[in-house]
């Protein structure tokens, strides 16, 4: 090897580190170095895709999500960038039904949409570093970052830049930070050594024998190892599908109205993950309502107009009204209130106005919700 070649490599190592110390400087948790090159493991996308398996969100097809090459011409490395939103409060698998307000039914959102609008949170520190970069860095490199917006698979990225292995249930999990991170990535021109040395392999698969997330899915999602079917997931079903919800699979999505926990609340490796006290993150009040455990008849009965103000600046809002108050009417339907329970009177008389609404999906299933009920009653 000549000393120009060991020298080239070792200003791109350099160059890798202080990438790194500036991503830990602008508050990330984790961040590596991919190279923008055609990973294995989006060989198995077409036919995943074949399968069905993205139900209606048709962006999965854009073929650029196949190598990020495509993304950007003449991209060279891949920047990933990890953000722990692991707030310090009770997981699903801990907080019963109707917790804490006694026989009030709440409902559950996903712990990384209780807080602000994460796109912006990590996309904003995506924009700082390639300012940073920029300044550190003075040839000429374009970039473009991403945050769940673009045609990268971030989690495959972020193995390859040795952030963590994929879990069985297909989410990134490092060692540390088990998997409640959020993650972002630039692509960029500019030449970086990778994290990973040449002969080093991504970090190794430590889910082992241990089968949990697959178990404790409601709705048998995670098809199998490592292969999850989008169109059962709660979280499609409750954010991306705009119709009807497959009734055979409402009762199972429990009071979930927004995305869900389970594989990642059983995880081991979250159970000694460290929390984070950003205030970004923390479940957002309006009024005498939160975030965390929220009152579904709260939510049932928000307007238009209410939810639009409630939910501005929110992950929530990409469920919109119609979604959420669909998924509010199937976790009242599967709560099992009962009419002694205070305002089950003025739970039940909402259900019965939204059942007669001209909007048919949401009348299909305020009167699902209302026959559930009925059932819980005789029950």
């Amino acid at each position: 090897m000549t000393h120009a070649v060991q020298s080239g490599r070792s200003s791109q190592a350099e160059r890798t580190a202080r990438v790194v110390e500036r991503a830990r400087a602008l508050g990330f948790d984790l961040c590596g170095v991919a190279p923008a090159a055609d990973f294995p493991e989006l060989a198995h996308l077409e036919d995943w895709l074949a399968r069905g398996h993205a139900g209606e969100m048709q962006y999965l097809h854009d073929a650029r999500r196949q190598s990020p090459s495509r993304v950007l011409e003449g991209a060279r490395s891949i920047v990933v960038c990890g953000l722990n939103y692991n707030t310090p409060h009770p997981r699903s698998t801990e907080v019963p039904q109707d917790f804490p307000g006694g026989t009030i039914p709440r409902g559950w959102i996903s712990r990384y949409a209780w807080g602000g609008e994460y796109h912006k949170v990590v996309g904003d520190k995506l924009d700082a570093l390639v300012e940073v970069l920029r300044a550190d860095f003075p040839e000429p490199f374009a970039a473009r970052a991403y945050v769940d917006t673009g045609p990268v698979v971030e989690r495959v990225a972020a193995r390859h830049a040795g952030l963590g292995w994929l879990g069985k249930n297909t989410s990134l999990i490092h060692e540390e930070l088990g998997s409640c991170f959020f993650l972002g990535v630039i692509v960029t021109t500019l030449g970086l050594a990778q994290s990973l040395g040449p002969a080093e392999a991504p970090p190794p698969d430590l889910c082992g024998n241990c089968r949990l997330c697959i178990e404790a899915c409601p709705t048998a999602a995670i098809v199998e190892p490592y292969v999850l079917d989008a169109r059962r997931c709660i979280a499609y079903l409750t954010i991306e599908l705009r119709g009807a919800i497959p009734e055979e699979l409402r009762a199972p999505i429990g009071r979930h109205v927004f995305g869900c926990d389970i594989c990642q609340d059983v995880c081991p490796w979250n159970h000694r993950a460290p929390a984070t006290a950003p205030a970004e993150f923390e479940p957002r009040r309006h009024g005498a309502n939160s975030l965390f455990a929220p009152d579904l008849e709260w939510l049932l009965s928000l307007t238009e107009g209410e939810f639009r103000e409630v939910f501005r600046g929110s992950p929530v809002k990409r469920a919109k009204w119609r979604g959420m108050v669909r998924n509010a009417c199937v976790a009242l339907g599967n709560s099992g209130l009962l009419p002694c329970a205070p305002r089950y009177n003025e739970i039940c008389e909402r259900l019965s106005q939204l059942g007669a609404a001209e909007d048919d999906v949401l009348a299909d299933h305020a009167r699902w919700a209302l026959e559930r009920l009925g059932e819980a009653t005789r029950g």
